[in-house]
């Protein structure tokens, strides 16, 4: 699993629930050091056990951690990169919708080795989408839901999301769009350079998938 996978936990809770937290989670996950990498390679079933060991240490739903992480990364001040990153998709929230196809090859342009799971967004009306989502980890529809959602806030647009299941890989979240300017968004200077949006891509050291199981 990507360093980029474990640091973002890690940043997660370290700046959500603060550091004495995170050493709980480390020592619950029996992990000889303080800190993850972010660019090395760890295995999967570490990622696993670390997150177990979040759900435990904050008495939360698995599902629930998860959505936290992607409303962190969007939401969060030190993870304006990020945002940074994904209001590169569009002016409004609809366009950032139909530019998720491309993100992960995006995400590549800085970090060539990291892998996100593949996405493909369809529209079945003007206000009703789904995202599947194919991956060979579980759970980052949940993490989707909480970017989608404050993605939403972010653009000013009002929608609903449903995390629909999924197997084998595949996870679909719908997505109704209620309102496209419910309310006034965040600012966003869409003109910035397309430097910008790498830089953005190489210091966020997240946009992540989590571990296997439940």
């Amino acid at each position: 699993m990507h360093g980029l996978v474990n640091r973002t936990i890690q940043q997660f809770v370290s700046d959500t629930y603060g550091a004495e937290r995170w050493s709980e989670v480390a020592l619950a996950a029996d992990l000889t050091f303080a800190e993850f990498e972010a660019m090395l390679v760890y295995e999967e079933a570490l990622t696993r056990r670390v997150l177990e060991a979040v759900c435990t240490v904050l008495d939360k739903p698995r599902a629930e951690v998860l959505e936290d992480i992607g409303t962190y990364l969007v939401s969060h001040p030190n993870a304006e990169a990020v945002r940074r990153l994904l209001r590169f998709g569009g002016e409004d929230f609809v366009e950032f919708l139909h530019s998720l196809d491309d993100l992960p090859d995006r995400a590549r342009l800085a970090v060539s080795d990291l892998e996100l799971p593949q996405l493909e967004l369809r529209e079945h009306a003007a206000d009703r989408f789904s995202l599947t989502v194919n991956a060979r980890i579980d759970g980052f529809g949940q993490v989707m839901i909480g970017m989608l959602r404050s993605l939403a806030d972010d653009y000013g647009a009002l929608a609903l999301l449903e995390h629909r299941g999924g197997q084998r890989g595949f996870e679909v979240v719908d997505i109704t769009l209620i309102e496209a300017g419910f309310a006034q968004g965040r600012s966003f200077d869409l003109g910035a350079t397309a430097d910008r949006a790498a830089e953005a891509t190489s210091a966020s050291g997240a946009l992540v998938a989590p571990g296997h199981g439940n």
